[in-house]
């Protein structure tokens, strides 16, 4: 396995999934990561380009972390809006089902 080569792909792909949000793909490279990684350390002392590849993909790991966060708390603000609002919602949904049938409030 050359793990130099390995860990710059799984960077590169983890730095699309950033790119485009795809939170399937950051999950997917998240577990491979947790199971290949033990593996390569496994395989003996890591060289210089291992080392520097391996610390690229930390760095945007590190990214996805964020990134993740950012996105749970904007869905977490999103919900809450959508709760504070959901009374109206519902109010309009009737309406609009009664005008839809020609009933008349």
């Amino acid at each position: 396995m050359d793990r130099q080569r390995t860990l710059l792909q799984m960077a590169q792909k983890m730095s699309a999934a950033i790119a485009s949000e795809d939170w399937n793909t950051l999950m997917a490279m998240n577990t491979l990561m947790t199971s290949t990684l033990p593996q390569m350390a496994a395989m003996g002392p890591w060289s210089a380009a291992e080392r520097a590849a391996l610390s690229a993909l930390h760095r945007i790991h590190q990214e996805a972390v964020k990134r993740c966060q950012l996105a749970t708390t904007d869905l977490g603000r999103r919900m809450n809006e959508m709760q504070a609002h959901q009374e109206g919602w519902l109010a309009y949904g009737l309406y609009s089902d009664q005008a839809d049938i020609g009933i008349q409030a």
